[in-house]
């Protein structure tokens, strides 16, 4: 092949940006340095903005309530302080500061330890609320009833002394409180141990609650139910217990109550009326109080359960989707350089999610993207294996694979340690440049070595085999347009007249030698001795200029001696590519992709070449690359998500609000509203419960009127067919057994559990009826008037202790708002608020009365304590029961919205994953063919494997544009040749364009080389066995790929319509059989070797300009299949001698795709 410019893997040059070191300041600059430190820390609001936090569950719920960064304020402070001190006594020393100066750095010392302090103070209560978000909730509703009851006991009427056993239980509990709830977010051993918390804080409550049973006055049948309903309720939901600890605690809890009032009351109050019946009241409320309370703890555990199952599904598909993209990534960046990568990513990101208004915009441009940058002071170093392709004949496929991949690998581990990187590998020929993309300004020196070395490694292989083969080098130092072109099988290239001329310095240097221009030694400066070298004898292209033979140091008779040395043991009785492969053993062997089995690892050369390398690549693995490492091209972890373009900081805004739970976002806000609500019936099964223990209770002790059958029958029916409602669900099972006219009511609970009307009107009409109900019979009863009566055998007969029980139905009802769990806080908010607003005007001032005759009654006129006062307590429980049952909406609705956000964060990373892993498998099929990346990407045990295969019959193609020479040009008017390029990038992409058709799915782009596009048929499906399907297929690649040649010469006629140009393509086509397989160690390359491909070659490169040129053979297959051919004649073919040619005729009826 006579073309060879080829593309090079390398970094950005953006990132190749060097540190310099700051120069020493004299005494004169010192001032201006203090100043600017100053400038410093006033533009610093906080001194640990700049800190890096590690990333732990905090960030979630840092992301989810809104709050600010975390901080580490005693290290960060401690530095600002120590900054602070230091200046302060260079300024005292130079006596500079004055009163301001010291002034404003107080405050600023002060306004950054206040700042620190409270940024300390939220980060420990995020990680508390995190961590132990029940226990919290527990430690200050403990705190707040204690604090409110003492100061009742303080501010109300009544005798102190007669409460003093409380004050003193209370007091105790509050400071045990306070003392845990202060210690809480800074110890993690009483977060770790929540249980025993839990169990202490209800211990110290339980104790409160018999003690208030036994303080200020007679104990009554009714007596502190609802700080027990309280007690039970709160071991289920405000105390992080488990499901059998909280059964225990709160059956226990409510069994101590009904024992000490069922065996103290009888003993101390034998005459207190309808005593069976209200211990059986307590005991149905008691048991009410424990059902809510273990739905509410069994909700909360189910919908925890399945959030951490999707958490953990979601981890383990997301870990194995990471493994994925990180082999595909990893198989990316060792074909392209990670600039192109990610510019080729991101281009293919904007396509997927741009509106189709603008993809149709953009395509009626008709331009390709161009991915070529400009690179000056270059070194580029082309060598050749003379006397390879006499050795690969007597290779077996296998053992060319693998003989290839050895010499190679050897090269690039050469180039590594050289500081050059490889650019492509033709045939026998490897070139490389040095100082891509970052600069190098040893980048001659660089090359002149690495040709040393290589030289130096085939003449030892040659001593050591007695194998005819030698380097020849040819290093040449300028400017090269770097990237890639087309849109298929990207391969980084160099183009430029300066990459045409090391090309040459090859071609005319001499076997084992490097062979360099003036310009290489220009920049050599006198490190290497060199000799004349008369390239112009050799090559043409090289006449008037000077050219040098570079004398190796360690060897200047190098060329003689290994001339001799192979002469000893050619008369080996082994074969050459025998010898070869034997001795070639001893290098290690680096495969291709060697890192893909194992994500963890970085790929790391243990050779001595590697170990020379020392200190150059010493940190590859700490430190991203860059100008510092530039020999070292280990693809490091930090490729991981390296090549991400989707915008991750969205994650991090604040999500919700602190005060409202509500979503900043208003469209996220609808989204949630909007969906489905399961587990509705479970609620409202629930609330009927409450409901029925109401009655129930109600039943027992109230007198029995019409009014209460008439309120309980007619509400009884409109909570049963809102139970039927929400259970329809399950009439799915017999809906096709239903008639046809009622099979709607199975889907009633779906409609209302996705609709937002239906559910909340569903959810309102039941709470509103249980609320009503509770209190709604009160007013039926007598005794409004009892103040005016004094006869107490008519008190009694108006069942004025029946007040208590319905204030207990009350704070029962207002539990049953709670039930809804995955109702929104705002309609629960307002339900409890209009349920405690209507119950405290009831029980503090419409029914006050009541509570009066009921304390004359049974204290015959006496002042009760105040624990004792139905009346004050009543409001006192009422306000107690309002602020528990917001706290566990709260805690519900933060609960439901965090799983949703979870779930949709879920989703969308799942999307956003899925988008990456098709953006890279669909950039890593542009790279390499399909069934070729699905044998490193299958299976891990045999990612260390050599890719080789051998097929029978494939059809190869060469098509050249050889006007492409004479138009590129380097000037300014074309950007130094960068407008030849676009042009020619318009070409090959349209070329490609063409593969994608599915007529030639069976034709597989291997590489452009320059201006020449190669393209092969028949390495995708290899029929085994039959000889005759092989035969078929044969005849089958052999049509596809003229008809392919065809579109190509068609598509270049429309190109010079709309350009105005007169390009030709000059074609060759041969068949036969083939060798493909991937090599190179640090930038593996699929391509395919053969005689075939050498004649199809030749074809091309002996052919004529609009002519399709192919030998006899392939001539005969190519009438066969239905296109005509006329003879050529004979043509000298290099290395083949003379062959007989034909020319394919084109039907000029073949439209022009």
């Amino acid at each position: 092949m006579e073309d060879k410019s080829q593309g090079f893997l390398g970094r950005t040059g953006e990132d190749a940006a060097q540190s310099h070191g700051k120069p020493r300041r004299t005494t004169a600059e010192r001032v201006p340095e203090r100043t600017s430190d100053a400038s410093v820390q006033n533009t610093k609001k906080c001194p640990d903005e700049d800190t890096g936090v590690p990333a732990t569950g905090l960030a979630k719920a840092e992301s989810l309530s809104g709050g600010g960064a975390p901080a580490l304020p005693n290290v960060v402070f401690r530095g600002a302080q120590t900054r602070d001190s230091i200046n302060v006594s260079w300024d005292r020393e130079y006596g500079v500061e004055d009163e301001d100066q010291q002034s404003t750095r107080s405050r600023q010392s002060l306004k950054e330890g206040v700042c620190c302090c409270y940024q300390a103070l939220h980060r420990a209560f995020l990680q508390c609320v995190e961590e132990t978000p029940a226990m919290l909730s527990g430690l200050v509703l403990s705190l707040a009833f204690c604090v409110a009851i003492i100061v009742l006991i303080a501010t109300t009427r009544g005798n102190i002394g007669d409460h003093v056993g409380a004050l003193s239980a209370l007091s105790v509990v509050l400071c045990l409180s306070a003392a845990l709830l202060v210690c809480l977010p800074w110890v993690a051993t009483l977060r770790r141990c929540g249980g025993a918390l839990a169990l202490f804080v209800w211990g110290t409550l339980y104790v409160v609650a018999i003690v208030f049973i036994f303080t200020g006055g007679p104990v009554t049948t009714w007596e502190q139910v609802a700080f027990f309903l309280f007690l039970s309720l709160s071991v289920y939901t405000v105390l992080p217990l488990s499901i059998a600890w909280a059964l225990m605690v709160g059956i226990g809890t409510s069994l101590s109550h009904i024992v000490i009032i069922s065996v103290y009351v009888p003993v101390t109050s034998p005459g207190t009326p309808d005593l069976a019946v209200q211990l059986v009241a307590n005991a149905l409320l008691l048991v009410c109080a424990n059902g809510v309370g273990i739905f509410h703890l069994w909700m909360s555990e189910q919908d925890r359960r399945k959030s951490n199952r999707k958490r953990e599904q979601f981890s383990a598909v997301r870990s194995c989707k990471e493994i994925r993209k990180y082999q595909q990534e990893v198989l990316l960046l060792s074909v392209l350089p990670r600039y192109i990568a990610r510019e080729l990513k991101t281009e293919f990101i904007n396509k997927l999610f741009k509106p189709k208004s603008k993809k149709k915009t953009e395509s009626s441009h008709n331009f390709h993207s161009l991915y070529v940058r400009k690179h000056s002071d270059v070194s580029i170093l082309y060598a050749d294996i003379v006397g390879f392709t006499k050795l690969a004949s007597s290779c077996t496929p296998e053992e060319l694979v693998a003989v290839l991949n050895k010499l190679f690998g050897r090269f690039d581990d050469i180039a590594k340690v050289n500081g050059c990187l490889r650019i492509k590998i033709l045939g026998d020929c490897y070139y490389c440049v040095s100082g891509l993309p970052a600069p190098i300004r040893t980048h001659a020196r660089n090359c002149v070595q690495m040709g040393l070395d290589m030289c130096d490694a085939i003449s030892k292989l040659r001593a050591a085999t007695g194998v005819e083969i030698s380097m020849r080098v040819g290093v040449h130092t300028g400017n090269v347009l770097c990237g890639v072109i087309g849109l298929q099988k990207w391969q980084y290239d160099v183009w430029s007249h300066d990459v045409t001329l090391a090309n040459h310095m090859e071609s005319g240097g001499l076997p084992g030698r490097v062979h360099i221009t003036e310009e290489t030694m220009q920049h050599l400066n006198g490190a290497y001795e060199v000799e004349a070298g008369d390239g112009g004898s050799r090559d043409l292209l090289l006449k008037g200029r000077k050219t040098y033979l570079v004398i190796d140091p360690r060897r200047p008779d190098s060329f003689i001696r290994s001339t001799k040395s192979g002469q000893l043991t050619v008369e080996s009785r082994q074969r050459a590519s025998v010898r070869m492969s034997q001795y070639l053993r001893s290098w290690e062997t680096i495969h291709p992709f060697a890192d893909l089995s194992n994500p963890e690892a970085t790929p790391s050369k243990k050779t001595a070449l590697a170990k020379r390398s020392g200190n150059r690549c010493k940190g590859s693995r700490e430190r991203p690359p860059g100008p510092n490492h530039h020999g070292c091209l280990v693809v490091d972890n930090g490729v991981r998500g390296s090549l991400d373009t989707l915008d991750s900081a969205v994650r991090r805004k604040k999500k919700l609000n602190c005060l409202t739970l509500l979503f900043n976002d208003l469209s996220l806000e609808k989204e949630f509203s909007l969906s489905e609500v399961r587990g509705l019936h479970h609620s409202v099964t629930c609330l009927a419960f409450i409901f029925v223990t109401i009655f129930a209770v109600q039943i027992l002790v109230s007198i029995k009127n019409f009014e209460l059958a008439v309120s309980y029958g007619a509400t009884f029916p409109v909570l049963v067919l809102l139970l039927f409602v929400v259970f329809t669900g399950y009439l799915k099972k017999w809906r096709s057994k239903m008639p046809l006219g009622v099979q709607w009511i199975s889907g009633l609970s779906r409609g209302v559990s996705g609709r937002v009307a239906l559910r909340l009107l569903v959810v309102v009409l039941c709470v509103l009826v249980t609320l009503l109900m509770a209190i709604l019979n009160y007013f039926f009863l007598p005794g409004n008037d009892c103040g005016s009566i004094t006869n107490k055998t008519q008190l009694e007969g108006f069942k004025l202790h029946t007040g208590p029980y319905y204030l207990y139905c009350c704070l029962l009802a207002m539990l049953g708002v709670v039930v809804f769990v995955r109702t929104s806080l705002s309609v629960k908010s307002l339900l409890l608020t209009l349920a405690v607003v209507v119950y405290l005007a009831l029980f503090l001032h419409v029914y006050a009365p009541r509570s009066y005759c009921l304390v004359d009654m049974l204290y015959n006129g006496t002042q009760p304590g105040i624990l004792k006062d139905p009346q004050i307590m009543s409001g006192v429980w009422l306000v107690i029961f309002y602020v528990v049952c917001l706290i566990l909406a709260r805690q519900d609705e933060l609960s439901c919205r965090v799983d949703f956000l979870l779930d949709r964060c879920f989703k969308s990373e799942r999307e956003e994953m899925e988008t990456m892993e098709a953006v890279n498998k669909m950039l890593l099929h542009n790279v390499l063919p399909l069934h070729v990346a699905a044998f490193f990407l299958g299976k891990t045990i045999h990612n260390q494997d050599l890719y080789s295969q051998s097929y029978d019959s494939v059809c190869v193609m060469f098509a050249s544009v050889p006007q492409f020479k004479e138009f590129y040009s380097e000037s300014s008017a074309n950007q130094d040749g960068l407008e030849c390029l676009r042009f020619l990038n318009e070409i090959i992409s349209d070329f490609d364009e063409i593969l994608s058709k599915p007529k030639f799915c069976s034709v597989e782009k291997i590489k452009t080389i320059g201006s020449t596009y190669m393209a092969a048929a028949g390495l995708r499906h290899a029929p085994q066995g039959d000889e005759e399907k092989k035969v078929d297929m044969s005849y089958t690649h052999v049509r596809t790929m003229v008809e392919f040649a065809f579109a190509l010469m068609g598509r270049l006629e429309v190109i010079n319509t709309h350009s105005f140009n007169i390009f030709k393509l000059r074609i060759g086509i041969n068949h036969g059989p083939v060798i493909a397989g991937v090599i190179g160690a640090h930038k593996p390359q699929y391509d395919i070797w053969g005689n075939s491909v050498n004649v199809a070659s030749r074809m091309d490169s002996t052919g004529v300009l609009d002519k399709i040129q192919v030998t006899e053979e392939t001539a005969r297959m190519v009438e066969s299949v239905g296109h005509g051919v006329t003879l050529r004649g004979v043509v000298h073919v290099k290395g083949k001698g003379d062959l007989t040619t034909y020319f394919v005729k084109r039907d000029q009826s073949t439209p022009h795709l």
